[in-house]
Parts: structure tokens; C-alpha cells; sequence
């Protein structure tokens, strides 16, 4: 299929003093002239310049991406190999629904090649079309959320980029499995919404529990398709390129951290970075802040391990005994990263049992005889 039909080419002139040797700029396939070959790639830029989601009906002049570009492409490169295609900016539709519509596409297309979309957008609803995209995959999908709200508000009258979740959860068909949302922030989340979290059994993390330690915040990451990443839930002297300010919220080396475990995910197919105003960005740090979360997207996957097998030698197995329900319970821990998963047995005789990343301390939570709490919303949600 002809991609570009869908894309506007990048203006080569901004570019022009980053091609230096050993950055990104030099290694980045980008669209001026000719289209990339996308199929190549491994990783393909997408700008989306749209913010009708959040009650803008006329468009930035400038596009949030072009900010992030720039630091991006001056960037060194680090280790892997920088197949790497920037396909431009994603024409908006006559709608918003059909913007959701051709980033759907987009989406399905590149991961069907293997090639993983970053999205740089763009009001935070544009995360509907990247969950759609998913949806010819006929499989159970697993997403994580980064936000400082929980967008699933039920008012009739609250703007696009407030709501996509619900749309998510309301998609038919319906192939969402788990959810996680993190960073949220208790006092700008009504709490009905966390109790339906709650009852539909997905996983949600303050934005203190992530401070506390972020390393119980890598399984939540390492088990998802896709994560969505909405600005505002980084802390505004770290990233002020949102509306309204919020001085509370992840930093940015947080921010950083969480994509840098997104890249390593063996599973993980698409990033959406949205919610970015350069028009809030006078000093361009948000567009800083936003290149190296891409920069620790990229050097991830370039260090991912193909942990996926579990029956293989690269895996040690461990089995918990218990005296009640479950009678038993079986973890692996991987002799290269370290890494842990668990395996979770269903309610059901029909269904088939899943192996799900955990921590450490999952383990020792049930060697002390006590069942993981990560375990118990899995089976519910299995059923």
C-alpha cells in the first residue's frame, strides 16, 4: 500500500544543520523527497498534527512534532543499529473520527510488518485511533496508560481527549484484556471512575507509588501491546509544553525511564507521546524532554532480549507450594535479565492458563504464603 498518500513530506530546511555525523539526524530516513522505504525499518516516526480532541478546531501552525525533531535528530545515536524512517505528518481528516480512523490504519499497517509506529501528537483522544489499530490482530490486547487523570469521564459535555477511554472500553469488538494507568494524581480523578477500574480488574499507580519505586512500575510496562503517554503527567518545570500547568507529577527522568522499559519490551508495538504544546515551550524543554524519552524508546528495543519462551533453557523455573487455592504456584526468572513472570491458572477449565511478567518481590510475597495481588486481578480477568 502507498503510505505517503496519507502524509505531508518534513521541510527539509530545518533540518539541514543536523545531518552531523554519529546523531540520529544522520541515521533517520525521513520524508522530503521521497518516501522511505518503511518496510525496512524498524521503528517509523509519526507526527500527528490534530487537537481537535481538545476543543481546538484550528490547528497548531506548526506541528508539535517539528520541536520534537529537532532535538531528537541531534541527539548521538546509541548502540543499535538506527533503522529508522520518519514518515512526515499524518494528514488530518474532514473530521476527528477520521483522524482516528487513518492513524488506525497506519498503526495496522506498520506493526503488521513488524515496523513499531512513534506517535508524536496531538490531543491525547488521537490514543483511540492507536488502540484500534490493534483490532485486526483478533487477540486479547494488553495497553498502559501514562496520565495524570484517568480520561473516562461519563460527562456529555466534556471534550475528546477527556473521554477516550471510555471509547476504548466501549469498542466493539472488544478485544482489550488488561489496562494500567499510571502517574494518575487521586485529587484530579473522580473516584466512581477508579471504582470502575477497580471492578473491571485493571491495574492503576499514583504517581507516588512510581516515585517510591519505579521498578515495580517495569512488569505493569513490560506487559502491554501499546503505551499511550500523555504529557501532563510529567511534573511542569520538566515538561511546561501542556495546559493547564501542573507542578506536581513524574519527572522527566521518570518519563524517561518508563519508555526506556517500553523499548525492551519484547511485545510492546506502538508509542504515543501526546498532548504536546510548543505554544506553552518557550525554552523548547518539553521538546527535549520528549526526544530522549523517543532516544530511551529506541536504545531499548535496540537491547531487547526475545524473552518469549519460556519452556527454553534461557528460564528458571521455581514452584510455589500453597495449602489452599491455588495449590500452587509457578515463576520464571530469566538467567539473562533477571526478569520475573508467572504463570496464572483460570477459574475456568475451558480457559487456557497465562504467563505474565511480574517482579521480584511477587515471589517473595508468595514464598510468605500470600497470593500476589498482580495474580489475582490476572485470573479475574481471565475468568
Amino acid at each position: 500500500m502507498n503510505l505517503s498518500i496519507f502524509f505531508e513530506p518534513l521541510n527539509e530546511d530545518i533540518f539541514a544543520l543536523l545531518d552531523k555525523p554519529r546523531t540520529l539526524g544522520a541515521y533517520i530516513n525521513r520524508f522530503t523527497g521521497k518516501f522511505p522505504d518503511w518496510r525496512a525499518a524498524d521503528i517509523a516516526i509519526v507526527g500527528v498534527n490534530e487537537t481537535r480532541g481538545r476543543g481546538e478546531e484550528e490547528q497548531l501552525e506548526v506541528a508539535p512534532a517539528r520541536y520534537v525533531r529537532k532535538k531528537l535528530y541531534s541527539l548521538h545515536k546509541g548502540a543499535g543499529r538506527g533503522q529508522i524512517v520518519d514518515l512526515g505528518n499524518l494528514r488530518p481528516g474532514i473530521t476527528l473520527e477520521d483522524t482516528y480512523l487513518r492513524l488506525k490504519e497506519i498503526v495496522e499497517i506498520l506493526i503488521s510488518h513488524n515496523t513499531i509506529p512513534v506517535i508524536i501528537g496531538g490531543s491525547h483522544d488521537l490514543e483511540y485511533g492507536q488502540f484500534m489499530g490493534y483490532e485486526h490482530l483478533e487477540r486479547p490486547v494488553n495497553m498502559v496508560t501514562v496520565d495524570s487523570s484517568v480520561d473516562m469521564t461519563e460527562d456529555t459535555d466534556a471534550l475528546a481527549h477527556k473521554t477516550q477511554l471510555r471509547q476504548i472500553l466501549m469498542h466493539e469488538p472488544n478485544y482489550l484484556f488488561s489496562m494500567a494507568q499510571i502517574g494518575y494524581q487521586s485529587y484530579l480523578v473522580d473516584p466512581e471512575v477508579m471504582a470502575t477500574f477497580e471492578k473491571l480488574h485493571f491495574e492503576a499507580y499514583r504517581v507516588g507509588e512510581v516515585h517510591r519505586s519505579i521498578q515495580e512500575i517495569e512488569p505493569v510496562v513490560r506487559q502491554a501491546d501499546l503505551l499511550s503517554f500523555d504529557i501532563s503527567a510529567i511534573r511542569h518545570q520538566d515538561a511546561p509544553g501542556y495546559s493547564p500547568a501542573n507542578p506536581f507529577g513524574l519527572t522527566g527522568e521518570e518519563a524517561c525511564q518508563i519508555c526506556w522499559y517500553a523499548g525492551l519490551n519484547d511485545q510492546m508495538t506502538s508509542l504515543g507521546i501526546y498532548e504536546y504544546d510548543p505554544t506553552q515551550d518557550g525554552h523548547e524543554l518539553t521538546a527535549m524532554t520528549i526526544a530522549t524519552m523517543i532516544w530511551y524508546f529506541i536504545e531499548g528495543f535496540y537491547h531487547r532480549k526475545n524473552e518469549t519462551e519460556f519452556s527454553s533453557k534461557k528460564f528458571t523455573k521455581y514452584a510455589v507450594a500453597f495449602s489452599d487455592n491455588p495449590d500452587r504456584m509457578t515463576f520464571f526468572k530469566s538467567k539473562a535479565s533477571e526478569k520475573w513472570w508467572m504463570e496464572v491458572e483460570p477459574l475456568s477449565e475451558d480457559k487456557g492458563s497465562r504467563i505474565i511478567p511480574c517482579s521480584y518481590e511477587d515471589y517473595l510475597q508468595a514464598i510468605k504464603g500470600e497470593v500476589p495481588n498482580r495474580w489475582i486481578l490476572t485470573q479475574a480477568r481471565i475468568g
